[in-house]
């Protein structure tokens, strides 16, 4: 069925920053659906009840970038106000929300490909949305098929718990072997991290030349909070010409544009299974010199380094390798920084191993959405 023919699609409100106050209902924006931790803005004033929304509502976000603002999602964070460029989606069916959510998703790429507007930002209109077609089966199957789906996402949502409980693992062993660094209890020395590490920003990469296939092209759009999300990378022909930018094991990057996401930096360490891969502009490699990596790294993913950083611009927020190589960091004696290497190197084999489990249940969970939706 087509969705016209499934619900009926009510765009939110088109809020002005001025809008935005400290009290009132949240303003749910698209940031607000993809991340739980997204602040809010306020409303105070008059509104419509088409644009209220409660627990359980589906909402659909129709801008944004592809891949990741796209989609529909199901609301559970009390009662707000919608903004524009999100759908509440109201069936004129019976249809479990659920499933439907679902059968929208399982039809993404469609929907993309009917989106418009530049490279990053991109919109589809209501009435391309409205031609979209999705499977509709009997009440009883889609309650069948919304119970396989949620039982494989629960398994994706504890991998993914284990793998941050296991950083949390690191971050705490990292505070008990060296404190914390701002206030130095153990009065090490301190010093500039341009004096112990290597820091190199990536080449102007020219978008027209980007291919299907070579090598991967690491930035601020893949790069997330602890690791890169390679399946979304850019591509380069060859290296010839721009081996001073191939990334090696190890190395740690940061994305300088836009720089943090779920409330923390973009910054990662590559991994040699990834390689060989390229480092594109706005993005920072940082490569201890006589420090361990490890330690290095733990120094940058830590809140000192974020208060230390001087963002800058309103529409692009960005930090420099200024930024990056005054950072002051402490200089523990270095067979306290190897012992602390081991222990993550130990933590990283444990992580391997959740993520191979994750990756074979987002497998699972994509096949499932193909049998049921493509």
């Amino acid at each position: 069925m087509k969705v016209k023919d499934i619900c009926t699609l009510q765009n939110g409100r088109a809020f002005k920053p001025e809008d935005w106050e400290l009290e009132g209902l949240p303003i749910v924006r698209i940031q607000n659906l993809n991340d739980e931790n997204a602040p809010f803005n306020y409303y105070s004033g008059e509104y419509s009840q088409l644009h209220e929304i409660n627990n359980g509502e589906l909402l659909f976000s129709w801008s944004g970038t592809p891949g990741t603002s796209f989609g529909a999602f199901r609301w559970y964070r009390g009662k707000g106000i919608l903004n524009q460029h999100i759908f509440k989606v109201l069936p004129k069916i019976d249809v479990d929300l659920d499933y439907l959510k679902y059968a929208l998703n399982g039809n993404i790429d469609a929907i993309i490909s009917k989106a418009h507007g530049g490279v990053g930002l991109q919109h589809i209109t209501k009435k391309e949305l409205d031609e979209i077609e999705v499977p509709i089966i009997p009440k009883e199957e889609q309650i069948i098929v919304v119970g396989i789906l949620q039982h494989v996402e629960a398994i994706i949502y504890m991998r993914k718990q284990q793998l941050s409980a296991l950083d949390d693992l690191v971050k705490a062993r990292f505070v008990e072997m060296f404190g914390d660094p701002e206030c130095n209890p153990k009065g090490w020395k301190k010093e500039s991290l341009k004096n112990h590490a290597d820091v190199l920003v990536g080449y102007p990469f020219p978008s027209e030349g980007y291919a299907e296939k070579g090598i991967p092209i690491v930035g601020g759009y893949n790069l997330m909070q602890g690791f890169i999300q390679w399946d979304s990378s850019k591509y380069w022909p060859d290296i010839q010409g721009y081996e001073q930018y191939l990334l090696c094991d190890n190395d740690i990057v940061m994305a300088m544009d836009r720089p943090w996401v779920n409330g923390g930096f973009k910054i990662a360490q590559v991994k040699s299974k990834n390689l060989p891969a390229l480092l594109i502009q706005r993005t920072a490699r940082i490569r201890a010199k006589d420090m361990e990596q490890s330690f290095v790294y733990a120094l940058l993913d830590t809140p000192q380094f974020a208060k230390h950083c001087n963002i800058t611009g309103s529409l692009v927020p960005h930090i420099s390798n200024k930024d990056i190589n005054s950072f002051d960091i402490i200089i523990p004696p270095n067979d306290l920084q190897k012992a602390f290497s081991a222990f993550v190197a130990q933590v990283d084999k444990s992580k391997v191993a959740v993520q191979k489990a994750l990756d074979e249940a987002q497998v699972l969970f994509d096949s499932l959405m193909q049998q049921y939706f493509g």
